[in-house]
Parts: structure tokens; C-alpha cells; sequence
């Protein structure tokens, strides 16, 4: 007889959408220009009125629904266009607008294929829908990006936990209790020592 495994009665909420919180530095090199500063060079910021991107940020910090308007600003202006996509993809999706978000994370990664949080959060959209490779395939990629990005550990252990891949999702989730405090890590230790149970158990 199989066996089945058993998850806690509440099985842990994964992680949510990741927004990009400020303005990230362009780096240069990766659009084929070299860097002219050395690591040790200071420079100087001057007062500036706030972008159309960090405009659009500050808006969204204040659940204004004006933020959807101010991103799609950012976006006709060239502004931090992967975050802007990535933050507007996360307002359709709270609005139940699933291929909107689709549609804003894929547009963030055709213009940054490595843009770490659109990853995690077309990763969170995958496991919403139940397709457990796709969203698997995801924070993987955003493991890659950035190996100490703790929740992407825990979303990931969860999706292969639900794929049936116990051992994976172990993996996952004690990378996932390396990287966190001991309080925060006890989120994952009942799922984990359910799997550690279920993986005994067959042998």
C-alpha cells in the first residue's frame, strides 16, 4: 500500500509576491557599457524630483489604486521598466487579474531575464493555478539569482512537497531553516518533519 503523505492540518501559507521596494542601480556593464568607477568611487546624489518609477512606488507604499497609472507612466518613459512590470503585475493580480499579471511578469523578464522578484512571483502565480513544474521552474531560476533569498526556498519546498517530490522539497526547506532565524524557521518544521516521517516510512 503507498503512502500517503501527511500534511499538517493548516499546511504553512507560502510566501507572497516579492515588489521591488526602491529603485535598483542599472548596471551598466550589462548593457554592454563599460564601468568607468572603481568600487571606491563616491557619487554624489543631488537633490531631484522623484522619477515616474519611484513616483509610481511611493503612490503603491500608500495602497493609492493610482499606482496602476504612475507604472504604466515609468513603463512609457523607460523608467526601471522590469520593476515597473514586476510591481504592476502584482497590482492586476490583487485585482483577480491572473493573465494581466501573467502578461505584466513576462513583459518584466523580456526586458530582464534575470529579474529576481518577477521569477518568484511567476512562480507564486504557477502554484496558484496548480501547475507545480512551471512554478517549480521559476524559483529555481530565482534560487539561482539570488542563493540567499530565503522564501523562495520555502515556496519551492512547498511546490515539490505538492508534486510529490519529497526528498526535493526537504532539501528545500532545510535550505530554507539555514538561512532564517530560529523563530522564523519554525514555520517550516512541521512540514519538514512530516516529508523526513513520509521519506522513513517507504523505505
Amino acid at each position: 500500500m503507498a503512502n500517503v503523505l501527511s500534511l499538517p492540518t493548516q499546511p504553512p501559507a507560502k510566501f507572497g509576491f516579492a515588489r521591488v521596494r526602491r529603485r535598483k542601480k542599472p548596471d551598466p556593464e550589462r548593457h554592454g557599457q563599460l564601468n568607468l568607477f572603481s568600487e571606491s568611487a563616491r557619487i554624489v546624489s543631488l537633490p531631484a524630483r522623484l522619477s515616474p518609477f519611484e513616483e509610481a512606488l511611493h503612490v503603491d507604499g500608500q495602497d493609492d489604486a493610482q499606482a496602476r497609472t504612475l507604472y504604466g507612466k515609468a513603463i512609457s518613459a523607460g523608467d526601471c521598466v522590469a520593476d515597473a512590470y514586476c510591481n504592476l503585475g502584482i497590482l492586476e493580480s490583487k485585482q483577480g487579474l491572473t493573465e494581466e499579471a501573467f502578461n505584466c511578469f513576462a513583459e518584466s523578464l523580456a526586458e530582464d531575464p534575470r529579474h529576481l522578484e518577477s521569477h518568484f512571483n511567476l512562480g507564486n502565480l504557477y502554484f496558484d493555478i496548480e501547475d507545480m513544474r512551471l512554478a517549480r521552474e521559476h524559483y529555481e531560476i530565482a534560487a539561482r539569482i539570488a542563493p540567499t533569498f530565503a522564501n523562495v526556498y520555502f515556496n519551492l519546498g512547498l511546490a515539490l512537497a505538492t508534486a510529490g517530490d519529497l526528498k526535493g522539497a526537504i532539501s528545500a526547506l532545510g535550505k530554507y531553516r539555514e538561512l532564517v532565524s530560529g523563530t522564523e524557521g519554525c514555520k517550516a518544521d512541521d512540514l519538514l518533519h512530516n516529508l523526513q516521517h513520509c521519506v522513513s516510512a517507504r523505505g
